[in-house]
């Protein structure tokens, strides 16, 4: 099963998400992640996300941005979402209802309605935003790979 995890830039929380749920998965398994916007492509993800993924033994510093492309919609099962406008922008990609079903909030595929569902952005905070986004993305993580696991079987 192949997952992507999709934010705006995809240097903090999609790198991040994907680090986490990847560390939870077993073999057979395939986590990505993108951004709407192709800003920071090429780039390392933020070396703040770094450090906190370091400081819980995720290894993200390999990562490289990249922005979503229409090509992720045949090579993806699952496609999830940081925020409601991410999602908004990943949907208005999708050319029909089998991409479109594919598409989810990652919050609400795990049902933790915090922020309404969103995964807020710590970009523009210091190092206790991305232990609050770390820790967040950590316990949806353990949901969703549960969910994925029990999907495969």
């Amino acid at each position: 099963m192949k997952i992507l995890m999709v934010c705006l830039g995809n240097i903090c929380r999609s790198p991040l998400a994907e680090g986490i749920l990847a560390s939870k998965l077993p073999l057979g398994f395939e986590v990505d992640s993108a951004g709407t916007i192709s800003l920071h492509e090429g780039e390392h993800p933020d070396k703040r996300a770094v450090k906190t993924a370091q400081n819980h033994g995720v290894d993200i510093s390999k990562q490289r941005s990249r922005p979503i492309t229409t090509s992720d919609f045949q090579s993806y099962d699952v496609i999830y979402c940081m925020d409601r406008q991410v999602l908004h922008d990943v949907i208005e990609m999708t050319d029909n209802e089998q991409e479109r079903s594919k598409v989810s909030l990652f919050l609400e595929a795990a049902g933790m309605n915090i922020n309404n569902f969103e995964v807020k952005d710590p970009y523009w905070s210091e190092m206790e935003g991305f232990e609050e986004t770390f820790s967040l993305l950590d316990q949806a993580s353990g949901i969703i790979s549960h969910q994925l696991i029990n999907k495969t079987k």
